[in-house]
């Protein structure tokens, strides 16, 4: 029998409801109570735990920084300090509000070459879509050029990190709007390379009215379409940001570079090599600086079987008595030396195959007994999913290269620009730029015996000393840009006041 007073409703007469189930509502009250307490204390728990876990090894990656070579007890103190005081949780930045603009059109890119050429490309293809207030589609990467990489730009690149961080700056798309894929699929665009150094008054009055007559429109090559110098200052800082932050690598790359960086921290201080003498460049040069007669003929073979590298004739000896080839192996070796570099050292070969295998290498392993590469460190299955990429084996060279304690590039491609231009961003860190036309005149007087060691090793540090990565002015040539500076090795506009830079 239910007790109606329980129920709200007033009994008649003395009627009280039994003290049993006064009793069972106050056991209820107890165990709701009970229960709620829990709930609370366990979500304070899982709250503190989350907490503490977001600043050790299982927290988000946005938290953890890129390793850094130091001492034991250096390490060793840090470890105590974050024993001590945990690490503050870092909260994910906030998105920059979009930026609102009326849309002239849609802007498609197909990048040409190899990574870093692609990497400054895009750069400028932000900067452009900026200016003529158009959407960007996500640049398209290069497949068929020489490496015949299939990698897509979100195979290398992290995407939706790309598109977010600039829609204060410029809509990106991952790709057109079904009504005007329509337009594109029905052949109702415009298809065209622009003009090479071209300042942004170009793209205003010849580029920006195609897209406003067509919709859509196809810049189907990109690199080096845009100046280096007499840009506005607001361009030249865009292009640093897309390059230097919106330009991430994917997750994956960045942390197989983290892992080969602590290796080579762990055992002290590395410097990356730019050893720039594989076989295809080797065949695009023509230079055949000791090559056996075999190899030169095969390299020749090559030249002429891509119709797009131009020059068929070489002579390597004029061409590398001009200083237009990269060193051999047996010249860097020598150069390491005459500058001091400590025969400890670890040389990471940022490279791929070298061409004429362990014979041409024998020098520099010699003098360096400490040579790694990618490839020497990590297990096969760690680089199984970079095989026949070679612009995501180029990313992790790129990411090692940015933390090495000094980078030598031994020809200046645009691995080897963008890199030091990078590493001017970090600070000006240690760039050995060498001078390969002297060099090669001081190696012949060397190994002829006209040159004492000791008088070639002070020649190469009297000319070396003004060419590590400090601060400097880039050359403007006005009437030949391919000859002066490029932007993205020196992107003075967007360092740090050099005179702010006395202890680096």
């Amino acid at each position: 029998m239910v007790c109606k007073a329980a129920m709200g409703i007033k009994a008649p007469g003395k009627l009280r409801c039994p003290s049993s189930v006064a009793a069972a509502a106050r056991s209820s009250l107890k165990l709701w109570m009970l229960r709620a307490t829990t709930t609370v204390l366990l979500w304070t728990c899982v709250v503190q735990f989350t907490a503490v876990g977001n600043s050790w090894t299982w927290g988000p990656r946005v938290l953890k920084g890129w390793p850094s070579c130091r001492t034991a007890r250096e390490a060793a103190a840090v470890t105590t300090t974050r024993l001590a005081m945990p690490e503050p949780v870092v909260e994910k930045a906030p998105l920059p509000p979009k930026r609102i603009y009326r849309n002239n059109g849609y802007l498609m890119v197909s990048c040409n070459g190899g990574l870093n050429q692609m990497r400054a490309a895009i750069c400028d293809m932000v900067v452009i879509a900026r200016s003529l207030n158009v959407t960007l589609i996500v640049p398209e990467l290069d497949k068929t050029s020489f490496w015949n990489d299939p990698s897509e730009f979100q195979d290398i690149f992290d995407v939706e990190h790309f598109i977010t961080s600039l829609r204060d700056e410029v809509r990106v798309l991952r790709e057109l709007p079904p009504r005007i894929k329509l337009r594109v699929g029905l052949g109702k665009f415009h298809s065209m390379p622009p003009i090479s150094w071209s300042d942004i008054s170009y793209y205003h009055k010849q580029i920006l009215p195609l897209i406003r007559k067509y919709k859509v429109l196809h810049l189907n090559k990109t690199d080096a379409r845009l100046a280096n110098n007499g840009l506005p200052l607001e361009i030249q800082r865009l292009r640093c940001r897309v390059n230097y932050s919106a330009l991430k690598f994917t997750s994956q790359i960045e942390e197989l570079g983290r892992r080969v960086i602590r290796m080579l921290c762990q055992n002290g201080p590395f410097l990356v090599l730019h050893l720039r003498y594989e076989m295809d460049m080797l065949a695009f040069s023509g230079c055949t600086q000791g090559c056996t007669p075999k190899e030169t003929e095969e390299l020749t073979r090559m030249r002429y079987a891509y119709p797009w590298w131009k020059e068929k004739v070489i002579n390597s000896f004029v061409k590398r008595k001009d200083g237009l080839c990269p060193l051999t192996p047996e010249e860097v070796a020598l150069v390491l030396k005459a500058l001091d570099i400590d025969k400890s050292m670890q040389i990471y070969i940022a490279a791929g195959e070298i061409y004429g295998g362990k014979r041409r290498m024998a020098s520099l392993t010699s003098a360096y007994p400490n040579v790694v590469r990618k490839e020497t460190l990590l297990e096969p299955s760690d680089l199984m999913f970079f095989q026949n990429h070679s612009s995501q084996m180029a990313a992790l060279d790129y990411l090692v290269s940015l933390e090495s304690d000094i980078f030598v590039p031994t020809y200046d491609g645009n691995m080897a620009k963008v890199v030091e231009g990078h590493r001017r961003y970090m600070g000006f860190k240690k760039t050995i730029l060498l001078d390969r036309k002297l060099i090669v005149e001081l190696v012949d007087q060397y190994t002829s015996g006209s040159l004492r060691w000791d008088e070639f090793a002070s020649l190469i540090k009297a000319v070396h000393s003004n060419r590590m990565g400090s601060a400097t002015t880039r050359a403007a040539i006005p009437d030949r840009p391919k000859e002066e500076d490029y932007f993205y090795a020196n992107p003075q506009e967007c360092l740090q006041d050099p005179n702010m830079l006395q202890t680096l």
